[in-house]
């Protein structure tokens, strides 16, 4: 399937390993131009370099996300760099899965306002694409109580509602909103590697949760939020892909 994607342009928060990592390639594989922020400016420069390698324009910077003014600057160093925004991704989350009152604080900033800052902030490009369209990574403990700290759910849950929001609110100028729900993801220097290291009975009681018996990848999650971004998926709007290899439970009506 030709998904519409050659010569638009992307923009990944969280865009150097993991979910967003594989979306910036994948997006660059169907000859989208990309461009990602990290906190690690190695890694960022590491991974613009391999894809440009794919023939694409991309551009990165290091930025913390939780910090305005730079995720602004960001964004806007972005759209003049890609020639405007088409599609934005938004996938960094603090994971303050504790039970504190800082967990709320760092939720609130990083899941939330960094969401929701991005999207004010490429609002004016989107609105003169053609093919506009707003991707917010949520979880799937954002549908259902479970052994993450209820700060962590609490955002994930709000980024669903934002995004229906958005949708209704978007749709007469042609820009779609939608979430991606991901159940538990594994990957190299990801969350879930450093629980089976160190919380071995964590990583235990997570993994017997699983039906499928195993995590889902990065490119499993990657796909569907292409997927969901692109033109192909031009009327799907005000959606919440659930991608959990029947993780969880309940019903979405």
């Amino acid at each position: 399937m030709d998904l519409g994607l050659k010569g638009l342009r992307a923009i990944v928060t969280g865009g150097s390993k993991g979910i967003g990592r594989r979306c910036a390639e994948l997006f660059a594989a169907e000859g989208a131009h990309i461009a990602l922020c990290a906190r690690d400016a190695a890694e960022v420069e590491a991974t613009v370099a391999a894809l440009q390698a794919q023939g694409v324009t991309a551009f990165g910077k290091p930025v913390d996300v939780a910090d305005k003014s730079a995720l602004e600057a960001w964004v806007a160093a972005s759209a003049a760099a890609l020639g405007g925004i088409d599609m934005v991704v938004a996938n960094v989350s603090a994971l303050a899965v504790d039970d504190s009152e800082e967990a709320w604080h760092r939720g609130f900033e990083t899941d939330l306002m960094h969401t929701i800052r991005t999207v004010n902030a490429a609002l004016p490009h989107l609105e003169a694409s053609k093919s506009a369209s707003i991707t917010i990574i949520a979880s799937v403990s954002g549908r259902e109580i479970d052994f993450t700290g209820p700060a962590y759910g609490a955002f994930k849950a709000a980024l669903v509602h934002y995004a229906q929001g958005l949708a209704h609110r978007l749709a007469g100028k042609g820009i779609r909103a939608n979430t991606v729900s991901p159940g538990n993801t594994y990957f190299a220097g990801g969350i879930w590697q450093w629980i089976e290291q160190n919380n071995a009975a964590l990583f235990t009681e997570a993994m017997a949760l699983n039906p499928t018996g195993r995590m889902a990848t990065p490119e499993e999650i990657a796909r569907g939020v292409v997927f969901l971004a692109s033109p192909a998926s031009s009327f799907t709007t005000g959606t919440n892909l659930v991608i959990d290899g029947a993780l969880t439970r309940g019903v979405q009506l």
